[in-house]
Order: structure tokens, then sequence, then C-alpha cells
């Protein structure tokens, strides 16, 4: 008899990819006697991320088996762009030839039952179904957001405006109401390639054996029962299976490059650090640097922060090797100096579950990137939310007004942010009453996070139907 083998296809994107693995690891654990393939894309920027990760994953897991699909050369209008959004949605009709072949060369010695896709590959279901293989959507993102982009067609019936446009409160099932502004950045232009592309994949869903979300059902109740209850799709189109089997965060790491940031954590008091880090495409102007340099050193408070280079301004396009940033020429004068008894800044990268399950780390002052946050829960971390890109700014509104375990960074029409309201932000986290507050049902939510993965929780029970459906040869 074959054995029974999973086909993973993440994005290429370095959170993305990432989740998709630890699903990947899950299902070994779970059901060892599935094989798990994953297929990766050639990543367009920051390929020497992804190159990293994988060798590191491929030594500790030797039983997840990668599939490097051939190099897709870009035709220039792709190459061009700096929008990950317009890069990622581009790559994936163009792979569909290499995804076929791959699909076709595992099945000559597996069986494959599941096909599970991220939501920017939804071009691939096509092939999986003419290979009559069931096809799943592996959501990265929150439940929220996916009741947003299951509900997108009939927003996109109902007017004829560009969400930027429409300066109204949304009411979207599952949603609290939101500024049409705050949707995810890549739909709020209607004209724009990538709102068609979102549409598209959004339509996919129903289409699909299943939706799998990284999420559990104590922090989305509201989003997850909206969309179990069909709420989101428009009328007789059927709400396929929607598995919450969250959350999946790496395991805590830190060795190797984060040894200092953790040897300097070590000699900090218990719950007195701020930890500020924006994700690995969170990057700020050389202004904005030292407006946040200037708010941390007058906050008073202890801080660990991580810095990357500026974008760059003649920059075509987003293939780029990112270099260590020059960090006196970057922050104010002295700056480095005058906070080295409180603060720690960071070259680019730390290991950040590592960080975040520090002892001595008592807030987390993050773009709101969906792993973020899940990592932030699952340490008891609060939040001061500041979005950047994507589904980021959602994200804010369901954290600061529905879950209730972030405070919100008030930037200008701009998005710039002054020194004085990350100073402001900062001292609310560590010292109001409302940071208190925050700070108890963060800890609340990460027991709520815990209980969910055991064999009986909402998550664990979750998870055991879909190995079900998938491991009956197993």
């Amino acid at each position: 008899m074959e054995a029974a083998a999973i086909v993973l296809y993440p994005s290429p994107v370095i959170g993305h990819l990432i989740a998709m693995v630890e699903l990947g690891k899950l299902i070994i654990t779970r059901h060892p006697s599935l094989c798990i393939h994953i297929l990766i894309t050639t990543p367009p920027y920051r390929a020497n991320d992804t190159d990293s990760y994988i060798t590191s994953v491929s030594a500790a897991n030797p039983s997840l088996i990668f599939h490097h699909l051939p190099t897709i050369s870009l035709p220039p209008s792709l190459a061009s762009s700096r929008n990950h959004e317009t890069l990622t949605f581009g790559l994936a009709p163009l792979n569909n030839p290499n995804v076929h072949q791959a699909l076709l060369s595992i099945s000559h010695n597996f069986s494959i039952k599941a096909f599970v896709m991220d939501f920017f590959c939804s071009v691939g279901l096509p092939i999986a179904t003419e290979l009559n293989i069931p096809s799943y959507f592996f959501f990265t993102s929150s439940a929220t957001t996916l009741a947003s982009f299951l509900y997108l067609p009939t927003i996109h019936n109902i007017t004829d405006k560009s969400l930027k446009d429409l300066n109204i409160l949304l009411n979207i099932p599952g949603v609290p109401p939101i500024p049409s502004s705050d949707m995810p950045q890549p739909i709020l232009e209607r004209n724009n390639k990538v709102y068609e592309q979102c549409q598209e994949s959004s339509k996919q869903f129903p289409k699909s054996a299943g939706i799998i979300v990284n999420t559990f059902e104590s922090l989305e109740p509201r989003a997850l029962r909206a969309i179990w209850d069909g709420l989101c799709l428009t009328e007789n189109v059927p709400t396929p299976p929607v598995y919450p089997i969250g959350p999946l965060i790496v395991s805590h790491g830190g060795g190797g490059r984060g040894a200092e940031c953790l040897k300097w954590l070590d000699s900090q008091p218990s719950g007195s650090v701020v930890f500020l880090c924006f994700g690995s495409l969170g990057l700020f102007s050389k202004e904005q640097l030292k407006e946040i340099a200037i708010g941390l050193e007058n906050s008073g408070h202890r801080f660990l922060w991580v810095v990357r280079n500026p974008p760059a301004q003649n920059q075509i396009g987003l293939v780029i090797k990112e270099s260590d940033p020059e960090l006196k020429s970057l922050l104010p004068d002295g700056f480095l100096d005058r906070t080295k008894d409180r603060g720690l800044v960071v070259k680019s990268w730390v290991p950040q579950v590592a960080v975040l399950n520090h002892n001595s780390v008592g807030g987390f002052v993050s773009h709101c990137g969906w792993n973020s946050v899940l990592e932030s829960v699952c340490a008891g971390v609060p939040i001061v939310s500041w979005p950047l890109y994507a589904e980021q700014r959602l994200n804010r509104v369901v954290l600061v007004e529905e879950i209730k375990i972030a405070m919100p960074m008030n930037e200008s029409e701009d998005g710039f942010v002054r020194a004085a309201e990350v100073e402001k932000r900062v001292t609310e986290l560590m010292d109001s009453e409302e940071g208190e507050s925050i700070r108890k049902r963060t800890k609340d939510l990460q027991n709520d996070a815990h209980a969910a993965l055991g064999e009986t929780g909402s998550s664990g029970v979750a998870f055991t139907k879909l190995l079900e459906l998938w491991g009956k040869t197993g």
C-alpha cells in the first residue's frame, strides 16, 4: 500500500512559510505515519532569510520533505514592484506548471490525502481538483480577517467605490464595526490588480474541502461563529468546514545570534522591559527611527528594540539582501550612550518567541502581524499596536476593541508617529490601570491558548477531525 502524504503549498513570504511549516510539524507529531511534502517557491525578495530558515528546519526535522520548485524569471512588470502582495500573487500562476509537475511526481510514490494551500496560492486549487486531490486552505491570518475576505465579494457588489474612499464604518458579520480605510491594505483600492486577485482568491474558499485557520475559539469566538453560521458568504454559497487549530507558533529557539539579547534580559527586573519589533517587512524612515528613540528615552522605561535599515530610496523592486544598520547614523546623537544602562538596540533580528517568553519582558510594541500576535498571546505579553502593512490595521481594531489585549499607537494621516505618542503609549502600557487590565486579559488568554491545544481543547478537537479525514489509510 502506498504511504499517505499531505502536500503543503505555502506563500514564499517568510511569515506565511513559517506558519505552514509549523502545521507540517504538528501533523507529524500527531500522526507520524503521514508524510509531509512542502513545495518551496523561490521568493522574489529576502531569499537569504528563506534559505537559512529551511536549512535549519530541515536539520531539526528530517521527516519534512522540501521540494524546491524551479526558479521563475519574473516579467519586468513584476520584478520592478515594491509591493509584496503584487509579487506573491503574480508569482503563483507562473508556478502552476511546476506545482502540477510536483504533485504528479509525489503521487507516483504516495497517496496524497490533501493539498493545503496558502491564500496567496489559490490558483493552485484547479490543479489539485484536476488530479482528484482534496484541497484545503491554510489561512495564516486571523479568523476576523478570514471573515472579511469571505465577505469581500458582497462588499464589491453593494458599492462601486474603493474602500479607501467610502469613509464609513463597515458592518461585516463577525467583525467589530471597522472604518473602511482600516480594511486590509491590498484591497483598499478597487482598481488595483491585487484587489481583483484577492476577490478571486476569496471566491475559491467555498470550492475547497475546508479552511484551516491559525487561531483558537476563545480568542475570536465572534468571527468563527459568523463564519460557521454561513453569514460571511453570499446567499446560496455554502461555507466549507472551518478548522481553528491554533495557536501554531515556533518553539522558543533563541541560541546563536540571539544569545546577547537574552543574556541582557537576564539582568533586567521582572516585567520591566518594553520589547519593540516590527516583523521582516517592517521598515521605518530615518526620521521615524529618531522619533521612536526620543520617545523611548523620554519614557524612562527599559527597552529592547530591534532596528532595521530604512527602505532604500532608489531601490527598484523588493529583490534585496538586507545589510545590518549603522545604528549611530540612524539614531539621535548620544542616544546609545545615554540609554546604555536601561536599553539595548539590536541590529535586524532577535529570537522573538524566546524574548517574549522571557520573564523580564512586560510589553510588546508590534506591527501586529498575526504570527506576532499569537506569539504575544502565548507569552501573556500585552501589546501596543502599530500597524504597518497588509491586514494589520484590521488586527489593531480587533485587538484593541474586541479582544482587549492591546492599546493603539496613534499616527498622523501620513502614518508618522511622534515621539510624544511613543512615550505616552509605552508609559501607559507599563504604568497605568488600563495597561494592567490589558495585561490581566492577555494572561487569561495565555491560559486559554494552552488549553485549546490540549487533546480535548477546541483546537485539539478540530485538528483530530482533520487527521481523521486525512489518515484513514495511514
